[in-house]
C-alpha cells in the first residue's frame, strides 16, 4: 500500500475533547492510514472561535472538507458527541449527492433520540445536568469521568445545545432516502452511558452492513490505549481492499 494514497481517517472528538486526543493515533493505526483530526470552532487550535450550536452552522463549517468529487475511500470516526457530528456529515453528503465515507464509525454514544429526555440546557441547574449527564448515578462523582464532567460543565452546556440540534436534524426524514453507508459501532463494556447494547439502536440508521466491536475502558476510552486506533486502522485497510475489488457485472 506504500505506493497508494492512504485511506484518510477523519476523527471527531467528544464534547470536551479536541485534536490532541488523536495525536498518538498514527503510530497505532498502522500503514496506509492517514489520521486527520477535525477541529471544530472552540476546540484546540480554534479555541478563540465561538462554538457552533446549530445543525446548519456545523455543516457550513465542516462540509467543505468533504466536497472533493473524487476523494478516494475515507472513513469517519466520531466519539461521544463526535458520533452525531459524523452522522450529520454523512447524511448531508448523502443528501447532496456527494461521495460519502466508505465507513461511518461511531463510539461511546447512543443513537439519535438519546437527548429526548435531557432537561433544557437554558433552564437546568448544574446539579440537574450533572445528574443526567452522569447517568443518574451511573458515573460516580469521585471517578475520573465524574470529575471531568464537573470540570467541563460550562463547555458541556454549550455543546449539549448542539447535540440537541443534531439529534433533531437526524430524526427528520431525509430527502435522499436512508443511508447505505457501512456502519461500525464501537462500545466499551464498562461504559454506563453507552453500553454495547446501544449498537442495536444504531443499526436502524443505515440499510448498509453494520458491525459492533467492544474495546476496554469506560466512556472516555478514546483517551488511552492502542486498541481503538488499531481497530479503526484495520477497518481502513479493509475499506481499501473492498474499494479495489471490481464491481460485479450485470
Amino acid at each position: 500500500m506504500s505506493d497508494q494514497q492512504p485511506v484518510r481517517l477523519y476523527c471527531f472528538a467528544h464534547s470536551t475533547g479536541g485534536e490532541s486526543l488523536f495525536e498518538r493515533w498514527p503510530a497505532s493505526a498502522g500503514p496506509g492510514v492517514e489520521v486527520v483530526p477535525v477541529s471544530l470552532p472552540g476546540g484546540d487550535r480554534r479555541r478563540s472561535e465561538p462554538r457552533v450550536s446549530t445543525h446548519e452552522a456545523l455543516l457550513a463549517d465542516v462540509l467543505p472538507l468533504f466536497t472533493d468529487p473524487h476523494p478516494g475511500p475515507y472513513v469517519l470516526y466520531g466519539h461521544g458527541l463526535g458520533a452525531m457530528v459524523a452522522l450529520s456529515v454523512t447524511r448531508a453528503l448523502h443528501e447532496a449527492g456527494l461521495p460519502g465515507p466508505a465507513l461511518l464509525a461511531v463510539g461511546a454514544h447512543s443513537p439519535p433520540q438519546a437527548y429526548a429526555g435531557l432537561p433544557d440546557v437554558r433552564g437546568a441547574t448544574d446539579a440537574e445536568l450533572l445528574r443526567v449527564l452522569g447517568g443518574n448515578g451511573a458515573v460516580p462523582p469521585s471517578s475520573d469521568e465524574g470529575i471531568l464532567l464537573r470540570a467541563m460543565l460550562p463547555v458541556l452546556r454549550a455543546e449539549l445545545e448542539l447535540a440537541r440540534a443534531l439529534d433533531e436534524a437526524a430524526r427528520r426524514p431525509s430527502c435522499a432516502g436512508p443511508l447505505t453507508t457501512a456502519l461500525l459501532v464501537v462500545a466499551s463494556q464498562d461504559n454506563p452511558l453507552a453500553p454495547p447494547t446501544v449498537a442495536d439502536g444504531w443499526r436502524q440508521w443505515t440499510v448498509g452492513p453494520a458491525w459492533t466491536r467492544t474495546v476496554p475502558g469506560r466512556h472516555f476510552f478514546v483517551r488511552g490505549g492502542r486498541e481503538l486506533p488499531r481497530l479503526l486502522g484495520r477497518a481502513c485497510r479493509v475499506t481499501r481492499r473492498l474499494a479495489q475489488q471490481p464491481a460485479p457485472v450485470g
